[in-house]
């Protein structure tokens, strides 16, 4: 069984008071297909090739038995692996019906990264896990949301491929309320799910990108150097330390709503930004020199002399963090291609820290920032007050609400002054649309409606 190939997903902390769901909660929503999964033709020609899916899921929650072929991956093949997709029917196994959160990546030299793309978009869908995954040659990176049981599914699928085993996971609790929307328990939208859904059923996407998270630097790679880890248990002895540099490695209007104490924060608007900001504020060079030395040219444009221009000390430790850790490897790559001896990094990131420690003893400050329609979450993973602006997609609290730039998915204080009117008036009608329908574009999501041909033979004639 899957929890016997793969490595245990984190404790959750599920509240006992959470439904169990039948098979078809909204009858709206359409019972899974019992067609086998698409299977696409992939091309043989490198040596590694993620597993097709050979049998069927069939609808949940009915026990159905899903094999993977391994005759694509290295190592021996063993034959199919049987796959649990649910409990049996007819019983109450309200923990595998209950709902969880799993973010999750791992870096690795991943090449033929696109042939993964359908066969696990496809396993999402049948299994309703939704979400977004990345796809890149620099591995994987996604968060998604469905059963235990499914996610379980689903991350053992990607793990099948051994290029992707050991995943860094991070599994956050949905709340009973958040379960109901998401099951579709509720009158609010035509679609049930609706915009207030952490993640939706029909909602799943699986991306082909450069890189699992962008800095836009082909020659910083976690796979070959990468700082140390710490975790979340030892992290606030280490920040604590006079002599440590605390960074945080998110953007602004992360950081805007949590950070730890005594954290630097370098004001970035995008991950790619920091190389530049850390140069800048260290003065760091590629010389081993502890000055650099620039050329000053005379009047006739001769170089007269060279003067010698100290530069800012390193800092002789630095700890740095971000959500769920994938920024920092990077980052800490970076650091330690630019002659930084000491780097260290939150072993799964701001989540992590917030589920085992207790708040008693957090030196986290605010919330946490994630990037699914929970907006933020505080200690405990639970979900945080924030909302999210539709117009900028930035955190906005209740406070923000009040301000006169707020217009419910058109913009907020933080977006209002640079957005046209133009801009604003087409996020009027974005939000016209799904008020009325529900899906943006209306019932034809933005296709031409098919002519009527009473119509057209009224106006031909």
């Amino acid at each position: 069984m899957l929890r016997r190939r793969t490595p245990p997903l984190l404790a959750l902390r599920m509240l006992s008071s959470s439904p169990s769901y039948s098979a078809n909660p909204n009858p709206r929503l359409p019972l899974l297909p019992t067609s086998p999964i698409p299977q696409p033709s992939l091309s043989h020609h490198h040596h590694h090739h993620h597993p097709l899916l050979s049998n069927s899921i069939r609808g949940l929650p009915r026990t159905q038995t899903m094999t993977i072929s391994r005759s694509l991956l290295s190592g021996p093949t063993t034959g199919p692996i049987p796959v649990s997709t649910g409990p049996e029917p007819g019983s109450d196994d309200s923990e595998s019906q209950s709902l969880v959160v799993v973010s999750f990546y791992k870096f690795a030299d991943f090449p033929d990264h696109a042939d993964m793309r359908k066969p696990l978009k496809d396993l999402c869908q049948q299994l309703r896990v939704s979400g977004g995954i990345i796809l890149a040659l620099e591995g994987i990176n996604g968060s998604i949301c469905g059963t235990r049981e499914s996610v379980e599914t689903v991350l053992g699928f990607i793990q099948s491929d051994n290029r992707l085993k050991g995943l860094r996971q991070v599994e956050s609790p949905v709340s009973p309320e958040e379960e109901a929307i998401h099951h579709g328990h509720t009158s609010s939208s035509p679609l049930a799910a609706g915009e207030d859904a952490p993640f939706r059923w029909d909602h799943v996407r699986v991306k082909l990108k450069k890189e699992i998270v962008t800095l836009g630097m082909p020659s910083v790679s976690p796979t070959e150097k990468v700082g140390k880890y710490v975790c979340p248990r030892d992290w606030n002895a280490l920040i604590n330390d006079p002599d440590t540099v605390v960074i945080d490695v998110r953007n602004a209007y992360e950081t805007r709503i949590g950070k730890f104490k005594r954290a630097v924060d370098p004001c970035t608007t995008a991950f790619r930004e920091f190389p530049s900001w850390v140069e800048d504020h260290f003065q760091v060079s590629d010389s081993d020199d502890e000055h650099s030395k620039v050329k000053v040219n005379g009047p006739n444009g001769s170089t007269e002399k060279q003067v010698e221009i100290p530069e800012q000390k390193m800092p002789q430790r630095v700890a740095m963090y971000c959500t769920g850790g994938i920024r920092c490897e990077k980052a800490s790559s970076f650091l330690l291609s630019k002659g930084f001896k000491e780097v260290y990094h939150l072993e799964g990131g701001i989540l992590k820290y917030l589920e085992e420690v207790a708040e008693s003893e957090s030196l986290w400050e605010g919330e946490c920032f994630v990037f699914d329609k929970r907006v933020s979450v505080d200690h405990g993973l639970v979900q945080g007050t924030f909302k999210l602006c539709y117009g900028c997609k930035q955190p906005v609290s209740d406070e923000d609400m009040e301000a006169p730039e707020w217009e419910y998915g058109v913009s907020c204080p933080y977006c209002y002054s640079s957005k046209s009117d133009e801009e604003k008036e087409r996020a009027r009608a974005r939000q016209r649309q799904f008020e009325t329908w529900g899906i943006i574009g209306g019932p034809d999501k933005g296709r031409r409606p098919a002519s009527n041909p009473a119509t057209a033979s009224i106006k031909s004639s």
